[in-house]
């Protein structure tokens, strides 16, 4: 790194970094990824925040803000705060340019809790009056959203039947599971939507 980038990183450093001892600043971080011939991305993992993914890019902050039509200060304070002040097409753009998976990107935005509520809902109330909130927010085609949703809802309701067990005392540990299932229903919507 020093040949190339001009940056007198001394080896035990890098093992600082590769054991999540010290992080790297963002020079050391664009220093390291040129020469491995990977972007910062690759090797900062999955990233948590809009801050992580735009840094994983290398992108300025000035330069996304232009690109989704926001004024780099709400930007900036969406980053900070973790509240996306944004519209839906910004959102749609943001995603474009950070390369953002749904999931992450109804993290980022603050819909994952409202997908969750309607998520909760189908599983255990009626799935076919939510199609179309869930639509909303995910922007996916309504058949495989039916499809996710009719199976969050049959899983459910023969996990809550056997918790009921209505001759005995259901046993504990069903009881815990239909509410493990409900704190769950969106990891498993994507794996359902994936699969």
């Amino acid at each position: 790194m020093r040949a190339a980038y001009g940056l007198a990183v001394p080896a035990a450093a890098v093992a600082d970094w590769e054991k999540g001892h010290a992080r790297p600043s963002r020079t050391e971080l664009d220093a390291l990824a040129g020469a491995l011939w990977c972007t910062p991305a690759d090797l900062m993992g999955s990233s948590t925040s809009l801050h992580a993914h735009r840094r994983a890019h290398g992108l300025p902050l000035d330069d996304v803000a232009r690109h989704i039509g926001m004024d780099p200060a709400t930007y900036l304070s969406a980053e900070r705060t973790g509240r996306w002040p944004g519209t839906e097409s910004q959102a749609t753009r943001l995603a474009y340019l950070l390369r953002l998976p749904l999931p992450d990107l109804l993290d980022l935005t603050g819909r994952s809790e409202p997908l969750a509520r309607h998520l909760r809902d189908a599983a255990t109330t009626r799935w076919q009056p939510q199609v179309r909130p869930v639509a909303r927010l995910t922007r996916l085609p309504r058949r495989p959203l039916e499809r996710a949703l009719s199976t969050l809802h049959e899983e459910y309701q023969t996990r809550s039947a056997a918790a009921r067990n209505w001759g005995d005392d259901p046993p504990p540990e069903s009881a815990a599971g239909v509410t493990t299932y409900l704190q769950q229903v969106l990891p498993r919507f994507w794996e359902l939507l994936r699969n």
